[in-house]
C-alpha cells in the first residue's frame, strides 16, 4: 500500500483544535447548559468532528472524546497518556466554554501503517 506524499505527514494538532472548535460550536453554539441537551450535544460533538477529520484524507485511525459540564464552580481535572510513534501518531485536548458550560475535546490520531 503507498500513498500519496500529502497522506504522510505527522498530525497536526492546530488543524485539529480548529476543526474541534467549529464543531463544538457549530453542535452547542450560544446555547446555555441544559441537562437534557447534554447526550445529544456529546454525540453530536464527537460525530461531527469525526467526520471533519476523516474528511482530511489523511492516514489516521482516529479517536474523539468529549466530556461537558456545567460552570458550578467545581474542579474539573483530565489527563491521558498515550504509548505510540511520536514522529507520527498524536493527541490534542480542547477546552471550549461558554457562560454556563465547559466542553472538553480530546482527539487521538494514529497514523495506519
Amino acid at each position: 500500500l503507498s500513498l500519496p506524499v500529502s497522506q504522510l505527514s505527522s498530525f497536526n494538532c492546530e488543524e485539529a483544535d480548529s476543526i474541534v472548535k467549529e464543531c463544538i460550536e457549530a453542535v452547542v453554539g450560544a446555547d446555555d447548559y441544559s441537562q437534557s441537551l447534554v447526550n445529544k450535544w456529546t454525540a453530536g460533538i464527537v460525530e461531527r468532528c469525526l467526520t471533519q477529520l476523516v474528511k482530511q484524507g489523511k492516514a489516521y485511525k482516529y479517536i474523539v472524546t468529549c466530556a461537558v459540564m456545567q460552570k458550578t464552580g467545581a474542579g474539573l481535572h483530565t489527563a491521558n497518556s498515550c504509548y505510540w510513534d511520536t514522529a507520527m501518531d498524536g493527541s490534542c485536548t480542547v477546552r471550549w466554554e461558554n457562560r454556563t458550560m465547559y466542553c472538553v475535546v480530546s482527539v487521538f490520531a494514529v497514523a495506519v501503517a
